[in-house]
């Protein structure tokens, strides 16, 4: 087979499926989702959503095993500072600011090779806007 066309079938790669998991799942509890990694240089969001009124930046974090500690751990201090940055930004590009609530959810899946479904834990209001970028409601 040519290399090109295998290009075409190359598996995506863990992190990938699991913000298409993230973004099904989401769908199915009610969210809408608006965006999906959302890149600036001030970072990268995974997902964005909305869930009723609140504008919702959701975390993806997938591992194939937790034996290396939890997915969630991940998101630590310098992480949540990255976020709250790139989330005021994008609610700054949107004229959001001070039009709807906002927050920060974490997915974290742990997606065994041998396993067709994944172990998911979806964290509402996962940790609180960090450092000097305190604007949301």
């Amino acid at each position: 087979m040519l290399a090109w066309i295998r290009s075409f079938w190359k598996p995506k790669s863990l992190g990938d499926r699991g913000e298409r998991f993230a973004c099904r799942f989401l769908r199915r509890q009610g969210y809408t989702i608006v965006a999906r990694q959302d890149r600036t240089r001030l970072g990268e969001i995974d997902i964005i959503a909305v869930q009723k009124r609140t504008i919702v930046f959701v975390e993806v974090k997938t591992r194939a095993g937790d034996d290396k500690g939890l997915p969630v751990d991940a998101v630590n201090q310098e992480k949540q500072q990255r976020l709250t940055r790139a989330a005021l930004a994008y609610m700054r590009r949107h004229d959001l600011l001070g039009n709807c609530a906002a927050r920060f959810d974490v997915i974290a899946i742990v997606w065994p090779d041998d396993r067709a479904k994944p172990r998911v834990t979806h964290i509402e209001n996962a940790f609180e806007p960090t450092g000097q970028f305190q604007m949301f409601s």
